[in-house]
């Protein structure tokens, strides 16, 4: 007898496949061939994976509670480390936006004092024309200015002439003539100081300047180091930190009182006489500004907030301390942005207390990390879902038959539209078409725009599609033949499918009428396109021709004016305005933007 051979690709005991049985024969020598324990098809053997998932078993059976608290701890490890993250990331968050409104807070300052270094620019050019400076012509001036009620922040606009000592008595005389009150110049002149700056008009007229005139600026310190530099570089200069005169009658006294005091700063501009000898000085005109009133103008403009801003002479200390607002309690995060007031230096500081709460998001993620690790220690103890699973895969089949009914109807829907579209295409053709080939021509570039359009809508999976994606698809053909002759540009506004072939069919008929009669029919024709979103949250597209063959003013209606108002205008909801215009021809169409229905298929589950 013949035995049987052993196939090369059935290895026997150990190495899977099949095996001979002992003792069996074929004839004589029986075989009987069985399966290999190990293996069958390259698989594990399925008594190994039981034995593999009773040896877990037996694992979380032998550790009942280690387990379950282990798996807590781990879980909510992470989510403490979450929490932390998160509430660096708000720190962070919040320094930035501190920063971001200092910032804003300190630019609005520099403006608001800027503009007042500009009025004082322009009156120390209308002064520098007059030999000496009348109080009339200073109160029209100011007057001219029509400055808000406020003063932007000033105390007001004023003027301080130079004056010899000789001179100071019949100062004294105009100005009282002027105020009706007796002013004397205060303080009295220093032993070898030749002249005073006094205050010498101050709009506005209220009782509360009256206590600044006579005051001689030039005795304090840090006015005159401030008029010693404008004078020097002949611009805006603002001081340090002073107490005003006007705060209660109290004199300056330098940078050394706080803001309780009523500190403030003055921008001095200085004004020139030329004469042959050369520029003379004559006297300043200046802004006087409460630091606290000053600050408040601007953030009216600029909002602070639930923060606290103060601000600092030079360097953040004591005293230096401007003004300051808001309460900000211990334990504050701040951030300082430098502040440049006509060429003084500023901190402002902005800060805001520290709760010692956590964030919204981080109290969350831990009550979530506290209840996952709670709920997988419960797990942990549970050795099969089976039947939790089938309930869930069935769910998701049924799910799924309804998602793709919903599919067939929607599809249903579109393809009916889409034939309802061709049809009237066809019939406006055939209308207009005097030969077959004509028709077949215009049919064709007609249908063409419509699958150009569908490629479009099949790429986003029938979603919210692009407007310039539609144009660009449309005038595509063009653009490679004319280059740079053809401009598109528009925000980001997305359509719904039906608008956005309706528009396709517009922007073809256009296109094609441009290339046979219009702007795109010469080589140095122009084309743009733009489109944006007006108020009424509709998107609004212009179609401009330049540079073609003039358009002319007896003209024959052709089936673009009948396919755009009898298709275009129809579906889109809206009117098109042709312009005829003999440069060329324009046209606004307006598609509505809606809102896209929540829609989708789920991916394949791959739970098994």
């Amino acid at each position: 007898m013949i035995a049987l051979p052993r196939p090369q690709n059935c290895p026997t005991g150990g190495q899977g496949g099949w095996q001979r049985d002992k003792g069996a024969v074929f004839g004589s020598n029986r075989i009987r061939l069985r399966p290999d324990p190990v293996s069958i098809g390259g698989l594990p053997r399925l008594d190994r994976i039981l034995s593999r998932r009773t040896r877990a078993r037996r694992w979380l059976i032998q550790f009942p509670r280690a387990v379950p608290v282990a798996i807590f701890l781990l879980i909510l490890a992470v989510a403490l480390i979450s929490c932390f993250a998160f509430e660096r990331g708000e720190r962070r968050s919040e320094t930035a936006q501190m920063r971001e409104r200092a910032s804003a807070v300190a630019s609005a300052l520099e403006r608001r004092a800027n503009a007042n270094a500009a009025y004082l620019r322009a009156g120390a050019a209308l002064f520098a024309t007059l030999h000496e400076v009348p109080p009339s012509r200073f109160r029209s001036f100011v007057s001219e200015l029509r400055l808000d009620s406020d003063y932007r922040g000033a105390e007001g606009i004023g003027w301080a002439a130079r004056v010899e000592r000789s001179e100071l008595t019949a100062l004294e005389g105009r100005i009282a003539q002027e105020y009706g009150t007796k002013v004397a110049i205060h303080p009295s002149l220093a032993p070898g100081q030749p002249f005073a700056v006094p205050v010498t008009y101050l709009e506005p007229d209220s009782e509360r300047n009256h206590r600044a005139l006579g005051y001689d600026m030039y005795s304090e310190p840090v006015r005159r180091a401030a008029m010693i530099e404008a004078e020097r570089t002949a611009r805006p200069t603002a001081t340090g930190k002073v107490v005003l005169v006007q705060e209660n009658g109290r004199m300056g006294r330098g940078a050394g009182s706080g803001p309780d005091a009523g500190a403030g700063f003055l921008i001095y501009m200085p004004v020139f006489e030329t004469s042959p000898g050369g520029a003379q000085l004559t006297g300043f005109v200046y802004s006087a500004f409460n630091a606290r009133a000053f600050l408040s103008s601007v953030l009216k403009v600029e909002e602070a907030g639930v923060y606290g801003i103060s601000l600092y002479d030079e360097k953040v200390s004591p005293g230096t301390l401007m003004t300051s607002t808001g309460e900000v309690g211990a334990r504050t995060a701040q951030v300082s942005v430098p502040v440049s007031i006509a060429g003084h230096r500023w901190i402002l500081v902005m800060s805001r207390a520290k709760t010692g709460e956590l964030s919204a998001l981080s109290v969350v993620t831990l009550l979530f990390g506290l209840a996952a690790a709670a709920l997988l220690a419960f797990v942990a103890h549970i050795l099969t879902q089976q039947a939790l699973e089938d309930g869930a895969r069935l769910s998701w089949f049924e799910e799924q038959n309804a998602i793709r009914d919903s599919l067939t109807r929607e599809l249903n829907h579109r393809v009916k539209n889409t034939l309802a579209n061709v049809l009237s295409i066809v019939a406006l053709t055939r209308r207009r078409a005097s030969t077959l080939d004509e028709f077949a021509e215009g049919l064709d570039g007609r249908i063409r725009a419509l699958s150009a359009t569908h490629d479009l809508l099949t790429q986003s999976d029938w979603g919210p599609t692009p407007i310039g994606a539609v144009i660009e698809a449309e005038l595509a053909p063009y653009a490679r033949e004319l280059g740079p002759t053809i401009s598109m540009e528009g925000a980001q506004i997305e359509l719904a499918p039906s608008d956005a072939l309706s528009l396709g069919l517009a922007i073809h008929e256009l296109a094609t009428n441009a290339a046979k009669y219009g702007s795109l029919s010469l080589p140095g024709g122009k084309l743009r396109v733009s489109w944006a979103l007006t108020r009424d949250g509709k998107a609004r597209i212009e179609w401009g021709e330049s540079g073609g063959p003039p358009v002319p003013a007896e003209r024959g209606r052709g089936f673009g004016m009948d396919l755009i108002e009898k298709i275009v205008a129809h579906e889109l909801q809206n009117p098109v305005e042709m312009d005829f215009d003999p440069g060329g021809v324009r046209c606004t169409l307006v598609v509505p933007v809606r809102a896209p229905r929540p829609f989708a298929i789920r991916k394949r589950d791959d739970r098994g």
